[in-house]
């Protein structure tokens, strides 16, 4: 069953310190385009940062943590190329060949952390985590610690030209956690419906939160997958969107009693038609 409720970006992510030990602030980390649009032949530049105030460019992401990434245009796929990082943000090129919907993706590599249990108690109530999460983290014996490696991933879209009968945006990327739509990603306007997929390893994730943030506002809603991994949020104005999930787990790596993967997604809607 879904359910949705109000959440505050003011309360701490801590999984998404930049490394162990750093200070702890609410951190999402996702990627966007210069322009949502594109003729083919572009070369279409993009940053990638960490921030708490989405979609304003914070924290540069290093290029040597970008495990993998690349760009998919009309069934075509090429690698996303690292210019340089920035102050604020990563920047990354694509060159966006064909007329199309561009998917463009990367993941980074794994890091650890470890929480104190108030970071634990606001890391928890940002994610909304699960409640089985929360029983296995109360009943562990003292002293208990909270050591957790995770990864993540991020993915967002272009229109390239006319786009045509491309319809590659539909298919998974392959990352270990993501957000597949359910309609073109390029076409939505304001009071649209955005229907999405979450997939963890390719198969449908069911039970897991999916958070919204629209840009410049510090509230959104989060809601939970059904059994099928789905879930469905209204656009209520015009502008850039976050959509984002972390799937926590117990591990059985030695030294980590958890593990996860963070995943966002970014869309953008037009003016509503007249």
């Amino acid at each position: 069953m879904r359910r949705s409720h109000r959440i505050s970006r003011a309360t701490l992510a801590v999984a998404f310190a930049l490394f162990a030990g750093a200070p702890l602030a609410a951190h999402d980390t996702w990627m966007l385009p210069a322009h949502a649009e594109a003729k083919a032949g572009d070369t279409m530049r993009l940053a990638l940062t960490s921030g708490m105030a989405f979609p304003a460019d914070e924290t540069a992401i290093d290029g040597a943590r970008v495990a993998r990434g690349a760009v998919r245009l009309a069934g075509a796929e090429a690698p996303l190329t690292t210019q340089r990082k920035g102050e604020h943000a990563l920047e990354l090129e694509a060159v966006l060949a064909k007329p199309g919907v561009a998917t463009l993706w990367l993941e980074l590599h794994p890091r650890r952390i470890e929480l104190d249990d108030e970071q634990v108690v606001e890391y928890l109530a940002e994610i909304g985590a699960e409640d089985s999460v929360r029983q296995r983290w109360q009943t562990m014996p003292a002293p208990r610690k909270w050591r957790e490696l995770y990864a993540k991933h991020a993915k967002t879209f272009v229109r390239v030209g006319s786009a045509g009968e491309d319809r590659s945006w539909a298919q998974p990327a392959g990352m270990g956690l993501e957000l597949v739509p359910e309609q073109d990603p390029t076409t939505l306007a304001s009071g649209d419906t955005l229907r999405v997929r979450l997939l963890r390893d390719g198969a449908p994730a069911g039970g897991l939160a999916v958070g919204l943030v629209r840009q410049g506002e510090a509230e959104g809603t989060l809601q939970k997958t059904d059994g099928e991994g789905r879930a469905a949020f209204r656009l209520q104005g015009e502008g850039w969107w976050l959509l984002r999930v972390t799937d926590l787990r117990p591990s059985e790596l030695p030294e980590t009693e958890w593990e996860s993967d963070f995943t966002t997604l970014t869309v953008r809607t037009r003016p509503a038609p007249r």
